[in-house]
């Protein structure tokens, strides 16, 4: 490895994480990675980048600084494939060939350090640094739609003032829409009386003339007249009926509707001194004092 100087591990840590280990990784000689596809050469990086912080933390010289990135590297590749007994076997001996590099505080320290991270997870270490792993990647562009902004909170309307306003309006459109089912089923009922005439003026029954200028017998006519008024009542009572029963229904709405209006509820927050719904309520408020003050007189 690139032997690190004090300014250059002093440099990394006085960065924020990611630019510490971008710079780390410069200072290294490292090549640019994919950190998704080369999760091993990341892990590592976090591994080295981490043993900065810690001796910077214990109070490390930043030449000592330096030094435990190189026992760390160094640490890793020579415990590549070794069992966990050979493992601590090797940690012991690296701590005695830099037992010069370090004062007894920092030495103990690196060694709790390295018995508490790597000796404590060697296997996962091992596993991730020591076996090629077959990366599946799948890259999924998704696009974010963010939320519309919201309108100002002055322009809101009460929860329920909301709710009773739709009620009113739900009301409101059953009644048209009622008014426009009656118009409907006259257009209809107009259609099939105007087809039922029709038929009954085709010449169809006993008495009709066969010829163009041929008149109609008494017989014949009483019954074509009769007929047609019993196609007319016929649909007039039809029509009749669905517009009694209409009516009944916009009257029931419009009742619903009335008890709404007299439960509704108030606005909150209520309306301020200057705006009309203010100004009327005092206007009223005068109104009946003037009539208690007149009732007593």
């Amino acid at each position: 490895m690139a032997l690190l100087t004090p300014q250059g591990v002093k440099e990394v840590f006085q960065f924020q994480k990611p630019k510490g280990r971008e710079h780390l990784r410069r200072l290294l000689h490292w090549e640019e990675f994919d950190e998704l596809q080369d999760a091993r050469r990341s892990i590592l990086l976090d591994t080295l980048y981490d043993s900065v912080i810690f001796a910077v933390g214990k109070g490390f010289p930043w030449g000592e600084v330096a030094q435990v990135v190189k026992f760390t590297e160094e640490l890793l590749k020579e415990t590549k494939g070794s069992s966990i007994t050979e493992a601590v076997t090797i940690l012991g001996n690296k701590l005695r060939d830099y037992q010069r590099q370090f004062n007894t505080t920092h030495l103990l320290a690196l060694c709790d350090y390295f018995h508490n991270t790597f000796i404590r997870h060697y296997k996962l270490y091992q596993y991730v640094l020591g076996h090629d792993q077959e990366v599946n990647l799948t890259v999924a562009h998704l696009e974010v739609c963010a939320p519309p902004q919201p309108l100002p909170l002055a322009e809101g309307t009460d929860r329920d003032v909301w709710r009773h306003e739709q009620q009113v309006a739900e009301l409101r459109m059953a009644e048209v829409q009622k008014r426009a089912n009656v118009l409907l089923l006259k257009e209809t009922l107009h259609l099939e009386q105007a087809h039922l005439l029709q038929k009954a003026f085709g010449g169809q029954g006993e008495g009709a003339p066969t010829e163009p200028h041929q008149t109609l017998r008494r017989e014949a006519l009483e019954r074509l007249v009769s007929e047609a008024i019993r196609i007319q009542i016929q649909c007039l009572q039809e029509l009749l009926q669905y517009e009694i029963q209409v009516t009944f229904d916009i009257l029931d709405l419009r009742l619903q509707k009335k008890t709404l209006d007299l439960n509704a509820p108030v606005p909150f927050p209520p309306a301020i001194a200057g705006q009309p719904g203010r100004e009327e309520s005092l206007k009223s408020n005068k109104i009946n004092k003037g009539k208690k003050g007149k009732a007593k007189k």
